[in-house]
C-alpha cells in the first residue's frame, strides 16, 4: 500500500462537505444527548448507576464490533447503500430505547443502536478520503471532527432541558426523528463516490491481509492509538461529568447541560483549529502544542481533586484544557492515519474507528467503576492516557513531518 496521490482522488461533488457535516454527528449524538439524564434514568429504571452508565459502553461496543464489517460492506456495495441501511437501524433502535422499561434490554438496544450509528462515522470519513488527499484531507477531517464535536456541545444542553421538562424517553425519540430527517435529505442529495470499478468484493482472506498490512505500518498504528486515547478522554468526560456537576456541585440537569455546552464549545474550537492550522503548520508543531494543553488539563484535574476535592473552577478549567487538546488531536490523527493508503478506504476507516472505540469502551468500563466523589480519578485516568499518547507522538510525529516535507 502506498499513499494515494491527488490524481487518484475522486473529484468532490459540489456541496459534498456541508452534507457530510450533517451526517457525521449522528454517530455521536446518541452517545451524548441523554447523558444529563443518567441520574434520572437510575431512578426511573430502578437500576444500579454503573449499569446505567454502561448503556454508554454498550453503544460503544456496538460501534466497535460493527466498524470493520461496515467498512468491508461499503467497499463492496458502495457508500450510499451502507449509509442508509445503518441510519435505518439507528432510527429504529432510538425509538425502541424510548419505550424500554428494563435496563438489561436497554443495554441490548443500545448495542444495536451503536451498530447503526457507526455507519455515519465510517462512511462520512471514507467519502472524504475518496475525494481529498494530504493537508486537504486533514483539513476536511477537522471540519468533520468539528461537526462530530457539535454533539457534545449541543446534545447535552438539549438533553438536559428535555430531562428537566419532559423525560429522558423524549430524548431518544428526538434522536430518531432527527436521524430520519437527515437520512431523507442525504438520500436525495448524497452522490455515490465509489465507482463500481474501484469496489472490492467481500473477501475475508484478502481483508485479513489488508488489516495485517495496516497493523504492520508503524505510523498507522501510532496515529490510530493516539486517536483512541484522545477519544477515550473526550467521551469519559461525558459519563463522569454529569455526576460531578449534578451530584457533587448541585447542578440541575439543564444547568449541567449549559456547562456541557460551554465545554463542548472549547472542544469544537480545537476541532476547527485542526482544520484551520492543518495546512499552515507542521504536524509536529500542531500535535505537540495540542498535547501540552491536554497534559496540563489532566494534571489540573488529578492534583486539584486529590488536594481540595470537588471544585467548580478546577473541574471546569482542567476539563476545558483536556477537551481543547482532544479537539485538535482526534481529527488530526484520524485524517493522517486514513491518508496513508490508496485503496480499501472503507475497511481501513472501519479499522481505525474500531480500534478507537475498543479503546474507548475499555476506558468507559474503568470510568464506570471509578469513585465519583471528586475529579481526581478522572484526572488520573487522563494522566495515564496522556502518557500513552505522548510516547506514541514521540515515535510518529517526526516521521510524519518528514513525509509532509518530502
Amino acid at each position: 500500500m502506498v499513499a494515494m496521490t491527488d490524481a487518484q482522488a475522486v473529484p468532490a461533488p459540489r456541496g459534498l462537505v456541508p452534507l457530510l457535516l450533517t451526517i457525521v454527528p449522528f454517530s455521536q449524538i446518541p452517545l451524548d444527548a441523554y447523558t444529563p439524564a443518567l441520574p434520572e434514568m437510575v431512578r426511573s429504571l430502578q437500576a444500579d448507576p454503573a449499569a446505567v452508565q454502561n448503556t454508554v459502553t454498550a453503544y460503544m461496543l456496538g460501534m466497535s464490533l460493527a466498524l470493520v464489517p461496515v467498512g468491508l460492506i461499503t467497499d463492496a456495495v458502495g457508500r450510499r447503500l451502507t449509509l442508509f441501511s445503518g441510519m435505518a437501524l439507528l432510527v429504529a433502535m432510538s425509538v425502541a430505547c424510548a419505550l424500554v422499561s428494563d435496563v438489561n434490554l436497554l443495554l441490548a438496544l443500545r448495542f444495536l443502536q451503536g451498530m447503526g450509528g457507526c455507519t455515519c462515522l465510517v462512511v462520512s470519513y471514507v467519502i472524504a478520503a475518496d475525494c481529498f488527499r494530504g493537508a486537504k484531507l486533514t483539513s476536511v477531517s477537522g471540519l468533520l471532527g468539528a461537526a462530530w464535536g457539535l454533539a457534545p456541545v449541543l446534545a447535552p444542553a438539549v438533553g438536559g432541558l428535555l430531562a428537566d421538562l419532559v423525560s429522558w424517553r423524549v430524548i431518544f425519540l428526538l434522536i430518531g426523528a432527527l436521524a430520519a430527517v437527515v437520512a431523507i435529505v442525504a438520500f436525495l442529495l448524497l452522490p455515490e463516490t465509489l465507482p463500481p470499478e474501484r469496489r472490492a468484493p467481500i473477501d475475508l482472506r484478502a481483508a485479513g491481509g489488508v488489516i495485517a498490512m495496516a497493523l504492520r505500518n508503524r505510523l498507522f498504528l501510532c496515529f490510530t492509538l493516539i486517536f483512541g486515547a484522545m477519544a477515550s478522554a473526550q467521551l469519559v468526560f461525558g459519563v463522569v461529568a454529569p455526576f460531578l456537576y449534578q451530584e457533587g456541585l448541585g447542578f440541575s440537569p439543564s444547568g449541567y447541560g449549559l456547562m456541557a455546552l460551554a465545554l463542548g464549545g472549547v472542544n469544537l474550537a480545537g476541532e476547527l483549529g485542526c482544520s484551520h492550522f492543518a495546512g499552515k503548520t507542521s504536524p509536529q508543531r500542531l500535535g505537540w502544542t495540542s498535547y501540552v494543553l491536554f497534559a496540563l488539563g489532566a494534571v489540573v484535574l488529578a492534583v486539584s481533586g486529590a488536594v481540595s476535592g470537588v471544585g467548580f473552577l478546577s473541574i471546569t478549567v482542567g476539563s476545558a484544557l483536556v477537551l481543547l487538546g482532544c479537539g485538535v488531536l482526534c481529527p488530526m490523527m484520524y485524517g493522517m492515519a486514513l491518508g496513508l493508503f490508496e485503496r480499501n478506504l472503507g475497511l481501513l476507516g472501519g479499522l481505525i474507528s474500531a480500534i478507537c472505540y475498543l479503546c474507548v469502551s475499555g476506558a468507559m468500563v474503568v470510568a464506570a467503576v471509578l469513585p465519583e466523589n471528586s475529579q481526581a480519578p478522572m484526572g488520573a485516568l487522563y494522566v495515564v492516557l496522556g502518557i500513552i499518547a505522548g510516547l506514541l507522538l514521540a515515535i510518529a510525529l517526526p516521521k510524519a513531518t518528514a513525509l509532509a516535507h518530502s
